[in-house]
């Protein structure tokens, strides 16, 4: 997903340069609740067992706002467990929990569902329970950025449905482990619908059958490990149509009266599949295909159902982020969301306190696209640009085991984050290889920012712990102090972390040249008084004072 920005803010950036991020999650609070520690936790009723695949039998009923069915969960044993827990919004009823042809006793605590066996399960068991519910699930009142269904209808009349989940869990709508370290390796979603309306799930298309009460249900199956918040229904009159890159299979799914458009903005995904493949390395789930589905909000990176609604306009809703005109050659929903199949979908966080791993490197894709179409310089430009988003308030990585987000900084100061280590390498080589095997090394993995850091630093010899830790874990960034003498110039770092070490490139009187500046004054001879010195602000995102 993407920080969520106001159209009218976006339009008054445009006109004064200034821009107001109006999502900003602040980490490292205190008032966390038992709720969240229920629900970001990893307690022996969770870590006990590992889930293989989710079986979604559901009726959707958008007239009554209501849906109600199954989960059938099979999962590994890892330790003996006697009691299980899984996570429901307590707003849905439970119908029964069972276990072969038993019933399971279990006690309910806010979202959380704690399921007792009847005998304890032993180490090694490959089992599965089936939960069945029912309820009318929480609406979204501003999706995606607020977890939800949206009830909504299109031009024609037609009931348009769509859900969107991320970070507020998609126990909103069915029964799971809802933690991000823990994901299925397949998934089964068959979604009943009324007559004449069409669901688009993740994977591929298993068929439909009409159930004969004015329903038909539509069959859908992943055959790739999938987060909980990716697996998702859409639901509307959607008329397909497909293409292929290589052996890819594309697939449509729009509105009937927005085809045309369709099939003209939605050429550019050759455009950006090409240059991923290149930069990035080859779609992750090619064994699901890939898919772009309309939905009644603008858009979120559910795997393979890669969900759109940018209104098939150019930039950010015809709006450009960067301030740059950069951002307006391109459609942003069909670049970042899916950018997301490779880091956030394929590459996890196993903590969304460490969401940066998702949002930053696909924030980082924006770029690496616009550079595969129109140069380099065009990318730097646009990642100089949209530091006009960040707010450097509060500190990328959340708080870990509640639950908790960092802040929106996580996107655009995640991405210049990239954009100086790249520099800092200072060897393009080097950098696309190490990004290609990052993303290899870790595909359909659950990881951790210290694997990502560890990844990135054993690749150059430049000490990287530093520079990570400064701009992961404190709001502020470094600054590059610098004093004038008679013949020589005095350079250092004022960082939050000690010690704190990072070349930098400045120019200095048209020439570039790199300083290897740490916490200690230091001097670089110059001969003669300068007329100019300044930071390469196109490679690195810091701050620099000129001290008397």
């Amino acid at each position: 997903m993407w920080p969520m920005w106001n159209k009218s803010l976006i339009i008054i950036t445009l006109l004064t340069g200034f821009f107001s991020q109006a999502q900003i999650v602040g980490s490292n609070h205190t008032n966390y609740t038992e709720a969240d520690s229920l629900r970001g936790s990893l307690r022996p009723e969770r870590t006990d067992f590992d889930v293989q695949k989710y079986h979604l039998k559901l009726k959707v009923e958008p007239e009554k706002k209501f849906i109600s069915g199954s989960n059938k969960i099979t999962f590994r044993v890892e330790h003996d467990l006697p009691v299980m827990q899984l996570d429901l919004f307590e707003n849905m009823e439970i119908d029964s929990i069972t276990h072969g042809d038993k019933s399971l006793n279990y006690e309910r605590k806010f979202n959380a569902v704690f399921i007792e066996f009847n005998e304890e399960l032993k180490k090694g068991k490959l089992d599965s329970i089936q939960f069945y519910y029912h309820g009318n699930p929480v609406i979204a009142e501003n999706a995606p950025w607020d977890g939800g269904f949206v009830w909504d209808k299109d031009k024609n009349g037609d009931h348009w449905v769509g859900v969107a989940v991320q970070g507020t869990g998609a126990s909103l709508w069915y029964p799971n482990k809802d933690h991000q370290s823990d994901e299925p390796q397949e998934a089964q979603i068959d979604i009943a619908v009324p007559n004449g309306l069409m669901n688009v799930s993740n994977g591929r298309f298993l068929g439909e059958n009409d159930l004969g009460n004015g329903f038909t249900e539509w069959r859908w199956k992943v055959v790739n490990p999938i987060n909980n918040y990716n697996i998702m229904i859409n639901i509307g009159n959607y008329v397909h149509f497909s293409d292929k890159f290589n052996d890819l299979d594309l697939d449509y799914y729009v509105l009937p009266y927005n085809l045309e458009k369709a099939k003209n903005q939605f050429s550019e995904v050759q455009d950006m599949l090409a240059c991923f493949y290149e930069k990035m390395g080859p779609y992750p789930f090619e064994e699901d295909g890939f898919k772009l589905v309309e939905t009644p909000y603008l858009g979120m990176e559910h795997q393979s159902a890669v969900a759109y609604g940018n209104e098939y306009k150019k930039g950010y809703l015809g709006n450009d982020l960067s301030g740059t005109g950069i951002g307006l050659k391109w459609d942003f929903i069909i670049i970042h969301e899916s950018g997301h199949e490779w880091y956030g979908n394929s590459i996890t966080s196993k903590d969304i306190a460490d969401m940066w791993i998702h949002e930053g490197f696909t924030s980082y894709t924006e770029a690496i696209y616009i550079e595969c179409r129109w140069g380099k310089e065009d990318a730097l430009k646009y990642l100089k640009g949209i530091r006009q988003n960040i707010g450097n308030n509060s500190s990328i990585i959340g708080d870990y085991g509640v639950n908790s987000e960092g802040s929106g900084d996580m996107y655009y100061k995640g991405a210049n984050l990239l954009n100086m280590i790249r520099s800092i390498y200072d060897d393009d080589q080097l950098w696309w290889d190490t990004f290609r095997d990052y993303t290899k090394t870790f595909k359909h993995q659950t990881i951790t920012t210290a694997d990502t850091e560890k990844f990135f630093d054993e690749a150059t010899e430049v000490d990287l712990k530093p520079v990570f830790d400064q701009y992961l874990r404190y709001s502020s960034l470094p600054v590059l102090q610098l004093k004038q003498g008679d013949d020589q110039i005095l350079y250092r770092w004022q960082a939050d972390v000690v010690d704190f070490k990072m070349p930098v490139d400045v120019i200095i009187d048209d020439e570039e040249l790199r300083l290897n500046a740490i916490s200690e004054w230091q001097s670089l001879k110059t001969g003669e008084e300068l007329d100019e010195l300044r930071i390469n602000e196109m490679k690195f995102y810091v701050n620099s004072e000129f001290l008397d």
